[in-house]
């Protein structure tokens, strides 16, 4: 396949004051973020809050983001969210998805029903059939409540066009022959990138983008521009990673708007991690005491 990049970022989906999605703010988000070290974008996955947005609505934010990818930086690619954990749905946003021509799809294993492994396997033998693109699977065991076994990805990629795995268990972080490995979590890029793997699918890289390019970049340097990043790791992880997203996008001057419920804005103590955090890093200008 192609490559999609190193430094993918799952993208926030701004929202206006009303809870629609801002398309005028999606454009200056996703022109930070090709200024800031993204290769591309992933639309409508978990920190883009698909879970709350219709298929229409989806849909529309894809082709937008398609649309303005192609016309204001030809080259960066765009993978789009597809999962359900109805295989029908599943179906139905892959087919529709495709029309738009997005570079990949990002198909996260059916959640909340915990198929068993056969159920997985002919889960994605359906979604295979409705797409020509490449198909990245999405191992998140602690959203889905059922891992994929790396055997299971081995049999997986053997669908015609599977080519590559989200990981976000750190357990199974490993090789796995003809699949491409992705971080799903940011602090596995480094042991990603170690592995000869493309990189990552990111959220930290709304904000430091430059940074974790520089860890595909400067291989030399990659634990300690690594070690750099952890308290930002630890520190974005306060609360559900699209609401502190939004705040901390918000605090610099990236007005994405709200998340929408069952998310919420940060509370007090919330934001002053967040706050604190940017301040450490020079995101933001230190607060007077």
């Amino acid at each position: 396949m192609t490559s999609l990049g190193a430094i993918l970022t799952a993208m926030v989906t701004p929202f206006d004051a009303g809870g629609q999605i801002d398309e005028a703010a999606a454009a200056r988000l996703l022109d930070h973020l090709v200024e800031h070290g993204s290769d591309g974008v992933v639309v409508c996955g978990t920190t883009g809050e698909a879970a709350t947005l219709d298929d229409d609505e989806h849909l529309r934010f894809l082709e937008f983001v398609i649309g303005e990818m192609r016309a204001d930086h030809p080259g960066h690619t765009v993978v789009a969210g597809v999962g359900s954990n109805d295989t029908r749905h599943a179906v139905q946003l892959t087919e529709r998805s495709t029309a738009l021509r997005p570079d990949a799809l990002l198909s996260v294993n059916p959640y909340y029903n915990r198929p068993s492994r056969r159920g997985i396997v002919r889960h994605y033998e359906e979604v295979d059939r409705a797409t020509d693109l490449p198909i990245l699977l999405y191992n998140i065991p602690q959203r889905t409540g059922s891992d994929m076994p790396n055997d299971l990805i081995a049999e997986l990629g053997q669908i015609e066009h599977v080519v590559g795995v989200k990981q976000a268990n750190p357990a199974n972080l490993a090789k796995i022959d003809g699949m491409q490995i992705y971080a799903g979590n940011d602090d596995l890029l480094a042991d990603v990138l170690d592995l000869g793997e493309p990189g990552g699918i990111l959220v930290a890289s709304h904000l430091f983008g430059t940074e974790m390019r520089r860890m595909v970049d400067e291989p030399e340097r990659r634990r300690e521009l690594d070690a750099q990043l952890a308290d930002v790791y630890r520190d974005m992880a306060i609360a559900p990673l699209a609401c502190s997203t939004k705040a901390a996008l918000n605090l610099i001057g990236l007005d994405v708007g709200a998340p929408r419920l069952p998310y919420v804005e940060l509370d007090e103590h919330e934001q002053a991690v967040i706050r604190g955090l940017l301040e450490r890093h020079g995101l933001l200008q230190a607060t007077p005491t």
